[in-house]
């Protein structure tokens, strides 16, 4: 049995209306029907458009982390570089766009690390995730009209005691991390 679509879960959907479309989400209210016949009216979805984020390693091995205002949680945090995946735009293409729009920074080599979901109670779309590395300063920031970015370079070892004590609060990025890591631990354990 396939752990992650057991069909005997699956809800039918009867309708959809749309509530609200916006360039960033959409949302919409359902009105589905589960397998023993009950029906579950509303089930209220935002859409979201894929992300792609990345921990971003320099060649002078330091971490390439931005520093932003976050309304929602009015709180200014220290996240990974990353943004929303134009339409019809690649992931791997989407995180080497926003890497140097937001930093300034490109990266030779990246490596695609999988993907999750936010909170797929409520959202929909999945953050890709990356660990990209060898990133050299070549141009200026390129931000958005709403975005307002502070480049912070970080020791890489510095980042892991920061996510180790719960110091990395957006969890998207909590995510890419802990596979990042995974996967510079195993490379180093393989050249060993």
């Amino acid at each position: 049995m396939d752990n992650n679509h057991p069909s005997s879960m699956e809800w039918k959907l009867l309708s959809s209306e749309y509530i609200s479309r916006h360039k960033y989400f959409n949302a919409r209210r359902d009105r589905c029907e589960m397998p023993d016949g009950k029906v579950v009216d509303p089930y209220f979805v935002v859409e979201i458009p894929p992300s792609s984020c990345a921990l971003a390693i320099t060649e002078d091995e330091k971490v390439l982390m931005v520093r932003q205002y976050r309304h929602p949680i009015a709180q200014t945090i220290l996240e990974l570089p990353g943004g929303f995946v134009d339409e019809a735009e690649d992931p791997g293409i989407a995180v080497l766009r926003e890497l140097l729009e937001e930093t300034g920074y490109e990266f030779p080599s990246f490596k695609y690390l999988g993907k999750v979901a936010a909170n797929p109670g409520v959202l929909s779309g999945f953050t890709h995730l990356f660990l990209a590395t060898g990133g050299k300063k070549v141009s200026a920031q390129h931000l958005d009209d709403n975005e307002q970015i502070e480049i912070v370079l970080v020791p890489l070892e510095q980042v892991r005691e920061m996510l180790n004590n719960n110091e990395i609060v957006q969890s998207l990025h909590v995510s890419c991390l802990f596979y990042a890591f995974r996967e510079l631990d195993k490379t180093e354990h393989e050249s060993l």
